[in-house]
């Protein structure tokens, strides 16, 4: 069903060109005969101004070319899978115990032995290492026996100028990182503290989902403000076009830096004092949400699909697990990493409402149906399933390891 209305959609937009192309050339009767009302109405068509063709193509051939997650066994994200450990499954011809101990230096070194889970006692970020440990206490049954080592820095671990490394990261850059990418810590807890109004993370994702659907009955489409918005620290000078276009053009956007833990001075923050934090589900009430990479990809992604607006992605490098099934122009807009387009596009948004409120529908729609914690544990456990029949070598308790129990 869904399949098929946005081929409708598709179709429509297609029509819609096509006539305003036709009446820009030919100032015939049936053009002329349109009454001032529906000429009105169709100013804010889809199609219905020639200079913004460029993107209304490039929605509909998005739409024609995308095709809905299949969500039976948790098939939705498996290609990521496919593509993680091609290397190994296809080139390396399994994981050596030589090469398993070189990668053992990069991350947290885990066994799973007899459906139990262990551990090596140090862990650099014991929340991080916690949530990661929810999800695969929670399909450990189905597991067989193996070793694996999880990083849970925020920068991947093994790099494409060297050989691969079997290590679990949760975000790289496809063409520079061999790391296996896994569901983040995030999504049950270890998320990053904003004080005051997340001082121990940003809360489990679950509850997030709830927190910011109700919220968001605050906010219809046709309340929030027609401005891009923006918080967050400055993680990286990408971010600066977008605050100096708000400092320009307040009426387009609203984009300020917030404090992080680097912050000394007002120089962090672009020559002005920080901005005050404001929390997930308050940054509903607009209409367009920036979203940027951080040192590595960004954990509030997944929540500004919540707020039924429409999330501005600037740059494509940055992955996390679930990314590569969203597609540009069906789920998102598009933006360059160095934001060069993104005074037109914002200003596409305003004068094409309800195109981009229909990208706004189908992005909620996508993480609302396709990224649900059982699908965060669904594809935990066919991750390490098929991790599991790549190690050439049979894994052996180390007796020094610590349990991990869930916990009660």
């Amino acid at each position: 069903m869904r399949v098929s209305c946005l081929l409708i959609i598709a179709a429509t937009l297609s029509v819609a060109a096509s006539v305003e192309d036709h009446c820009a050339d030919h100032d015939n009767e049936q053009c002329q005969s349109k009454s001032k009302d529906s000429h009105e109405k169709d100013k804010y068509s889809k199609g219905a101004n020639k200079k913004w063709n460029k993107y209304l193509k490039k929605i509909e051939a998005a739409i024609l070319n995308y095709k809905d997650c299949d969500d039976s066994n948790c098939s939705c994200h498996e290609s990521v899978i496919d593509n993680d450990l091609y290397v190994w499954e296809h080139k390396e011809k399994g994981i050596s115990q030589d090469i398993f101990n070189i990668a053992r230096q990069r991350g947290t070194h885990y066994q799973i032995i007899n459906h139990q889970l262990y551990r090596e006692e140090y862990c650099m970020f014991p929340a991080r290492c916690s949530g990661v440990e929810h999800f695969i206490l929670e399909v450990i049954n189905s597991l067989p026996d193996m070793e694996l080592v999880i990083n849970t820095r925020d920068w991947p671990q093994s790099d494409k100028f060297g050989s691969p490394l079997p290590v679990f990261s949760f975000s790289k850059v496809n063409d520079k990182h061999w790391d296996i990418m896994y569901p983040a810590w995030t999504f049950w807890e270890g998320g990053p503290a904003v004080w005051p109004i997340y001082p121990t993370g940003l809360g489990r994702w679950d509850q997030q989902r709830e927190i910011i659907t109700k919220a968001v009955q605050n906010w219809p489409w046709e309340k929030k403000l027609n401005r891009g918005f923006f918080r967050g620290s400055r993680t990286s000078a990408e971010r600066d076009p977008l605050i100096l276009l708000s400092r320009s053009e307040p009426d387009l956007v609203d984009a300020e830096y917030t404090k992080n833990q680097a912050w000394k001075s007002d120089a962090d923050t672009l020559g002005r004092p920080p901005a005050a934090e404001i929390k997930l589900e308050d940054h509903c009430n607009y209409k367009y949400q920036f979203n940027f990479r951080g040192v590595a990809a960004s954990f509030r992604f997944k929540h500004l699909f919540l707020c039924d607006s429409v999330v501005f992605h600037v740059g494509d490098e940055w992955l996390e697990f679930f990314y590569p099934a969203m597609k540009p122009w069906v789920h998102y807009i598009p933006v360059e990493q160095d934001l060069s387009d993104v005074k037109v596009l914002l200003q596409f948004a305003r004068e094409n409402d309800e195109v981009v409120h229909q990208i706004a529908i189908r992005g909620k729609q996508f993480i609302w149906d396709h990224l649900r914690m059982e699908d965060v544990s669904c594809y935990w456990e066919k991750l390490l399933k098929r991790y599991a029949k790549l190690l050439n070598f049979k894994p052996k308790r180390n007796k020094d390891y610590i349990q991990i129990k869930t916990k009660k």
